[in-house]
């Protein structure tokens, strides 16, 4: 007895020692992450390089998703990559300062593109880097045409010799579900306000309405328009240069036995054709060799943006702040992560900006296609409380500021745009399905009573009623007056000025200055400017405004993948892929699921331009 008593008081000592050794290890493995990711480090800039920048994915004002949420999508390979377009910027002006760097590298493979005004934000730093005397090579294999944007800033664009440049304008195609939905029963009740505004038009219709295509060329008209010129001007081209190659690209590439390079290259389009090979060479002898690689010296944007920003927050304190605000994406209810806006999480850094007594004027970055308009007033509200506090608001348009996005603009003391930003939109519309037909063709029927007529009218299994219809009709035109009016006080114009503009059409950016919806075409860097003059600020710094994270969440940000990739594994989900293939039909399923509660009317612009 003693015995078994004695070997198992030993077993229980010997796992308890066990314990106390594996739990040591794991708090060993925990604070190594944490240090690791908490400890400051600079990457190292060897004494001649090259900045590296080779963006991935969609260019983008803001990253979209909280930062724990982004670092599993991304160890899972199921994210969608975003390269943020300020880091991108902040990092090659800083270059242009750093005696490091003789060279800004850029390498286009794996870059999904932007919108033009995003894209010429981009563009806009490269020149201001060449402005320097400092040297700029740019290559890729397939130059598409948001690639081909940013690769004709360069004084060097090598292309692969199987690589090609397309530039196929702009177009707008939408998927239309009519005929689907008849054949399935779901009636789809639309109220709406504009005649051009066609953001109902999917479910509606089984083709393009005569208004759609009138405003959809004549905005696509704008941007290609102001895609040639800005290539034309970059690559010191004739004005006829860009549609000359583009109307004979069928015939010219066949005649040249298939070789798009050479077909490029002959247009004066690419200065040279070298494989990624010869690039490195090329670069190799305008920066030398890393002996650890063999590559060209060179320091990653991704890593030399942090030099940027502590230099930055170095040289910026005790300077009165022109705060940046961004708007990107939906715009809907609540509070709401980056890369959407949120009523109330916008509202209150509106609302700090207009305690912080450092902020003395605010920039409104805004890139939306609009979304609720109960969401969009109540953004309205806090711009004009911020306003009221003797703080001058510029709004910065980027890619589009379409609908709700024009709505949380128009408060503003100025609007600056790009030529190519996509805006207006102003009207009101709300959709409500009903799936009593699709009921009934299985068989299953609905039947009851009420108090009053109203009464279950909102069902999404029964008809819309007629009471119901008149609430809601009423409410999207009083939606509508309340948008006029916003506009119209923010612009100083009459309610019959806007309205004639208005009804739902989008307007460029160019064509938006000529009718007064905006004040300025111009840059980020000019909107500041403006609010800053008009805060009378001379020596000041540029503060993005975003929402506090906990120590939580600031862990995460500086961990990102490195403990998360260990832990899943970075295989890409061959049915994540797949369902990639169907994003346009999901993304069409999503919107009409966002927009048709109840009670709720938007302001929303399905506006695009592929």
């Amino acid at each position: 007895m003693h015995l078994v008593r004695a070997i198992l008081f030993g077993l229980w000592r010997g796992l308890d020692v066990l314990r106390r050794f594996l739990h040591l290890v794991f708090l060993l493995v925990v604070f190594g992450f944490v240090f690791g990711a908490l400890r400051v480090s600079m990457p190292t800039v060897p004494a001649k390089a090259a900045l590296l920048v080779a963006p991935e994915g969609q260019l983008v004002e803001q990253m979209s998703g909280d930062p724990l949420g982004r670092a599993l999508e991304e160890a899972r390979g199921q994210g969608r990559p975003e390269t943020l377009l300020w880091d991108v910027v902040d990092s090659i002006r800083y270059a242009a300062k750093d005696k490091r760097i003789a060279v800004l590298a850029i390498d286009l493979e794996k870059f999904d593109g932007a919108g033009q005004p995003t894209l010429e934000e981009f563009a806009k730093s490269i020149r201001e880097f060449r402005a320097t005397g400092k040297k700029v090579v740019a290559f890729g294999t397939q130059l598409t045409q948001d690639r081909y944007y940013i690769a004709a800033q360069a004084d060097e664009i090598y292309l692969d010799p199987l690589g090609f440049v397309l530039l196929d304008g702009y177009g707008r195609y939408r998927m239309f579900f009519k005929e689907v939905l008849d054949k399935i029963g779901v009636d789809i009740n639309v109220f709406r306000v504009g005649a051009f505004k066609s953001a109902v038009e999917a479910y509606t219709r089984t083709d393009m309405s005569p208004e759609d295509k009138e405003e959809s060329l004549a905005y696509l008209n704008a941007l290609w328009s102001n895609y040639q010129a800005a290539m034309t001007r970059a690559r010191k081209l004739p004005p006829d240069a860009i549609a000359t190659y583009v109307n004979t690209l069928a015939k010219a590439v066949p005649a040249a036995g298939g070789n798009a390079a050479q077909v490029a290259l002959k247009a004066g389009l690419v200065t040279g054709v070298k494989s990624r090979q010869d690039v490195e060479r090329r670069l190799i002898d305008l920066v030398g060799q890393d002996e650890s690689d063999g590559s060209f010296q060179n320091v990653h944007e991704q890593d030399y943006v942090r030099i940027a920003h502590a230099d930055k927050k170095l040289h910026g304190d005790g300077k009165r702040h022109v705060g940046v605000i961004v708007a990107s994406g939906e715009i809907l209810d609540g509070d709401q992560p980056p890369g959407t806006v949120g009523g109330d999480s916008t509202a209150r850094l509106i609302r700090q900006a207009r305690l912080d007594k450092d902020v003395a004027a605010v920039v409104l970055r805004v890139d939306s296609p609009g979304g609720s308009v109960l969401a969009s007033e109540h953004i309205y509200r806090e711009l004009q409380a911020l306003r009221a506090a003797g703080k001058p608001v510029v709004v910065s348009m980027g890619d589009l500021a379409a609908s709700g996005g024009y709505y949380i603009s128009a408060p503003a003391d100025e609007i600056w745009a790009s030529p190519a930003t996509l805006t207006g939109s102003i009207g009101i519309f709300a959709i409500i399905p009903t799936v009593d037909k699709t009921l009934g063709k299985i068989g299953v029927n609905v039947d009851g009573v009420g108090t009053n007529p109203l009464a279950s009218q909102m069902r999404i299994d029964r008809p819309l009623g007629a009471e119901a219809r008149a609430l809601l009709q009423a409410e999207i035109e009083r939606g509508y007056d309340v948008f006029l009016e916003r506009v119209s006080t923010g612009r100083k114009k009459t309610r019959e000025q806007i309205d004639s503009i208005a009804q739902g059409r989008v307007w460029a950016g160019v064509d938006a200055k000529r009718l007064g919806l905006v004040d300025g075409l111009g840059s980020f860097d000019d909107a500041t400017k403006a609010a800053a003059h008009r805060a009378k600020l001379t020596d000041y710094e540029v503060e993005f405004m975003e929402p506090e994270l906990s120590w939580a969440q600031e862990l995460v940000l500086q961990m990102k993948t490195r403990a998360v990739k260990v832990a899943i594994g970075s295989s890409p989900n061959p049915l994540g892929q797949v369902a990639q293939r169907f994003d346009p039909l999901m993304r069409q399923v999503e919107l009409l699921n966002k927009f048709s509660e109840p009670n709720k009317v938007y302001a929303y612009c399905f506006c695009t331009a592929d």
